[in-house]
């Protein structure tokens, strides 16, 4: 299949309504479905080579098999709570195509034996929740939705829950955690959620974008889905492409497309007169690459090849005028304000780390700053609970690392030199270069 492959978004407008939905092929894969022995089901999926759109990547099916077929209840959570500064993804698919996600929410449940299914959206997504409310309504009123669905003996609830603005709700451990009505944190594991997730019960987490490729799956059959990617990397993936290039959004590509098919041939390229000077490949969490790495495949192995993660399919384009520091600041922020407080080195850690780098943007940083900044990092890698540490650490060792001069440059002139220049100075500094 061509770059233009797409699957998810493959037709103009929306198909908000189950009728349009139906006319398009829809909820014949959910008959499909129900027709076949569950096991079948989940051994379709992971023969597509379907993994995770939300981030880690692991395969789908294959999460699905962990499920214990000895325990019942078993649920299906949905994390539609995307939260991941540089994505809007999911965002569309929701607002686009709801009865995609709902079929494939049904599918999935049938696959793993729950007859209860919860979508987890996030709060602020208010436009989203109500085309979903809807969409819901209408596959109620059309006998997908509910008892004894369609005639088939199989009964279905699905439970639609607006989270309430929390990054870390956006970690599964965390949402659960939400939707059980405690305080949104995450748990140790083990136990996962497969063995002891929602209630305590066998529970499957999945993504938006994850789950509405499933109808899709059934449909195409899982070699033809396969035959989309890369041998590791299979299908198409929706990339949320924003930042300093000229035709931002949302595309959906097949997992053999590079970031320069991505940000120059679909994107355009940075603005006139400016140059690349920075990708994040994979949302704000995600370690940078520079613009000498455009061949790089989008798929998973890529990406990581070139030294970061594919994440959440968030690309962000940063050029010339852009201070790294700023950014570095802008990130941290984010994280320290996120952070749920339960592990001690994100708590304290973001907080360090954000102190830092403001006094290296302030020009207020003594020379062993640099240092003292990645030996923060280092001490919050891999020792918390959940990924948000981690998400603040990696990409702001990455900027240390890869603009050290930069960085340096600050300590050195005692205050920032791209405050008449970059976009997001006006966030740190007056229009006199003053500290905003």
């Amino acid at each position: 299949m061509s770059e233009t492959a797409r699957i998810l978004l493959d037709f103009d407008g929306d198909r908000r309504d189950a009728h349009a939905y139906e006319q398009a092929g829809g909820y014949a894969s959910l008959r499909k479905a129900i027709s076949m022995e569950p096991a079948d089901v989940v051994a379709q999926v992971d023969a597509s080579g379907l993994r995770g759109r939300g981030g880690a990547g692991f395969p789908t099916g294959r999460k699905a098999s962990f499920l214990p077929k000895d325990r019942r209840p078993a649920y299906l959570c949905v994390n539609a709570d995307e939260s991941e500064p540089g994505t809007f993804k999911d965002r569309e698919i929701m607002l686009r195509n709801p009865h995609a996600l709902i079929e494939g929410v049904l599918i999935m449940s049938y696959a793993i034996g729950a007859t209860s299914a919860f979508i987890y959206i996030r709060g602020e997504y208010r436009t989203e929740f109500e085309v979903l409310r809807r969409a819901l309504d209408d596959a109620r009123s059309r006998g997908y939705v509910g008892l004894n669905v369609l005639g088939s003996g199989y009964n279905a609830t699905v439970v639609l829950h607006r989270g309430a603005g929390a990054y870390i709700c956006g970690e599964e451990t965390a949402l659960l955690s939400s939707l059980e009505g405690e305080r949104g944190q995450p748990r140790s594991k083990p136990p996962f959620p497969a063995v002891a997730g929602l209630y305590a019960a066998p529970t499957l987490v999945n993504n938006v974008e994850t789950l509405a490729a499933v109808p899709f799956i059934l449909e195409m059959g899982a070699e033809a889905y396969a035959a989309l990617g890369t041998e590791r990397s299979k299908g198409t993936r929706v990339f949320s492409l924003s930042g300093n290039v000229r035709r931002p959004g949302n595309y959906e590509l097949p997992l053999t497309s590079t970031l320069r098919d991505l940000i120059e041939g679909h994107g355009g390229g940075a603005p006139e007169g400016r140059t690349i000077k920075a990708i994040i490949p994979g949302g704000s969490s995600t370690p940078i690459l520079l613009p000498d790495q455009l061949d790089t495949g989008i798929d998973y192995e890529s990406i990581a090849a070139a030294g970061s993660m594919a994440g959440s399919g968030a690309i962000v384009v940063i050029d010339d005028r852009t201070c790294m520091v700023q950014l570095a600041l802008r990130v941290a922020e984010f994280y320290r304000h996120e952070s749920c407080g339960k592990c001690t080195p994100c708590r304290e850690g973001t907080r360090w780390g954000v102190d830092i780098i403001r006094r290296i943007e302030m020009g207020e940083a003594a020379q062993g700053d640099l240092d003292l900044l990645l030996n923060v990092c280092d001490r919050i890698l891999g020792k918390c609970l959940c990924p948000l540490g981690d998400a603040m650490a990696m990409p702001v060792a990455s900027y240390v690392t890869r603009f050290r001069e930069e960085f340096q440059r600050h300590i050195d002139e005692g205050g920032c030199p791209f405050t008449e220049t970059s976009p997001i100075a006006s966030l740190y500094h007056d229009h006199a270069g003053a500290p905003a």
